[in-house]
């Protein structure tokens, strides 16, 4: 780990003039059979911001990028940067009525669309689409720098979740906040200008567009994924000799699965971030067995632009195989009752506080306060500490679910299957999955006299929510336990699968 100076762009504009001018021909970002090199990514990021401007969208304009991640992502990214537009990343995996619904709450003044998620776009919104107009949209513009002096506390990213409500929430991410990314990537993911970074996320996710920064920030080389099968994975890295990756305990996997895993020529690998799911021991040590490269545990969030506690692959002592480390040297972590408020104690399990540069401003459109008046940010997920400061997840207290690195929030998914006639009530939790690491279980109780088909409900709930949100299960049950205010006692629910 370096410990010297970081530099510390003031924008993302500052990031991509510094890191082309280490070599203006070294390879940027490759996908497939293409690469661009970082003179090619400067010189369109300027002619994306120079179109946004002909375009007539001025500073604080929002425009929306619907797309499976592609070179073209990270140059409308960084060419709103540079004009002062935001960039809100949509996620393809949604159902058409949520599109709309971000669309509807985001305002874009252009909506940037791949061909193949055309069939999302609500029919009164005309896209411009990535395959079929957008270099013709480019060649309406130079590559000359517009008029336009971005500041570190400009929003540059919104990114969504889902709320505990169901309700889309837009997270604003300034330069300012994403500037910590390109340190994270140089301090604790040991990058440099020689880096290969594997990115198979989607860019729509902090963990995708955030992450690919680390070594963008370096001037080092970053390989996106057009196939996410584990054959397609393996040839990949072995081919571009990739060094570094993150990937949710899903993708790990599905590497290990893989029968080209034994034969590849992996020795590249340096340096593999997992995180976004919990990750089994039993996965983690043979991931480290097979792969034999350091292995490092990250915690983050949208809200903090990424990661905030890290364990490094040093760090990976036997007992401490399920932490996921310590708090970056530059934010503070503190663990408070989320009750009283009052600070607990080692090995008392609190809900997680952040305050950092790198947490957001707050929510597009949303008035409630996301960071209080001494600069913390809650959270909503719930840990203990040990007597070392390193930090182990406990629950999460908002009943949050991730599953293949996907936050499903069960009340979006209860208010899909309460829509069904004959379903009376409903919960939902999540349950282990050796796939996933969480996969959501509902259970259900059917309307007096009718007899329920899981399969009817299942299909008749994923005509309205994304795929990995629905169920994987349904059981059929004659009533839920609650306490004695009404309130679902999911804790019983969940006991039995997570014993």
């Amino acid at each position: 780990m370096t410990t010297t100076t970081p530099v510390m762009d003031a924008t993302l504009g500052d990031t991509l003039t510094r890191v082309t001018a280490l070599g203006a021909d070294r390879p940027a970002i490759t996908i497939d059979d293409r690469t661009v090199t970082f003179a090619e990514f400067d010189r369109r990021a300027h002619r994306v911001a120079r179109a946004l401007v002909h375009a007539g969208l001025h500073p604080g304009d929002r425009m929306a990028v619907l797309s499976r991640n592609q070179p073209e992502y990270f140059e409308l990214l960084f060419g709103a940067a540079r004009a002062g537009v935001v960039l809100v990343a949509l996620n393809w995996r949604l159902a058409g009525p949520e599109v709309r619904a971000i669309l509807d709450d985001a305002e874009p003044s252009l909506l940037v669309c791949g061909r193949d998620q055309l069939g999302l776009v609500p029919a009164d919104r005309r896209p411009l689409v990535l395959e079929d107009g957008y270099e013709q949209w480019l060649d309406q513009a130079d590559d000359t720098p517009v008029d336009h002096e971005p500041q570190p506390d400009d929003v540059v990213l919104q990114l969504y979740s889902s709320g505990t409500t169901g309700l889309p929430k837009g997270a604003r991410l300034t330069h300012a906040n994403l500037a910590f990314t390109p340190r994270m990537g140089r301090e604790f993911y040991g990058m440099g200008p020689d880096s290969v970074n594997l990115v198979p996320s989607p860019l729509f996710h902090i963990g995708g567009i955030g992450y690919g920064l680390t070594t963008l920030g370096q001037g080092g080389h970053t390989i996106l994924l057009s196939d996410l099968t584990p054959d397609h994975l393996v040839a990949v890295m072995e081919r571009h000799r990739v060094t570094h990756a993150f990937a949710v305990p899903a993708i790990v996997a599905a590497i290990l699965a893989s029968p080209a895993v034994e034969k590849a020529d992996l020795s590249s690998l340096q340096r593999i971030a997992y995180g976004g799911a919990p990750m089994t021991e039993v996965l983690l040590r043979r991931a480290i067995d097979v792969l034999g490269c350091g292995f490092m545990a990250v915690y983050g969030m949208t809200e903090t632009a990424g990661t905030v506690v890290s364990m490094a692959p040093e760090e990976h002592e036997p007992h401490r195989l399920r932490s996921v480390g310590r708090p970056l040297p530059w934010l503070e972590i503190r663990l408070v009752d989320p009750v009283t408020e009052e600070q607990v104690g080692v090995g008392e399990v609190g809900e997680i506080l952040v305050r950092s540069g790198q947490n957001t401003p707050g929510y597009w459109h949303r008035d409630e306060q996301t960071v209080d008046d001494e600069g913390w940010l809650r959270t909503g997920d719930a840990a203990y500490l040990d007597a070392e400061g390193f930090l182990y997840l406990h629950d999460r207290i908002k009943d949050l679910i991730i599953s293949g690195g996907e936050n499903v929030y069960p009340a979006e998914v209860e208010n899909a299957l309460a829509a069904h006639a004959d379903i009376a009530d409903v919960a939902v939790v999540g349950v282990p999955s050796q796939r996933w690491g969480e996969t959501v279980k509902a259970i259900v109780v059917p309307r007096e006299g009718v007899t329920l088909d899981p399969d009817e409900v299942l299909a008749d709930v994923r005509t309205r929510l994304a795929r990995y949100k629905c169920p994987t299960s349904i059981d059929v049950v004659e009533t839920l336990p609650r306490n004695a205010a009404g309130k679902v006692l999911k804790r019983e629910l969940r006991a039995p699968f997570w014993r």
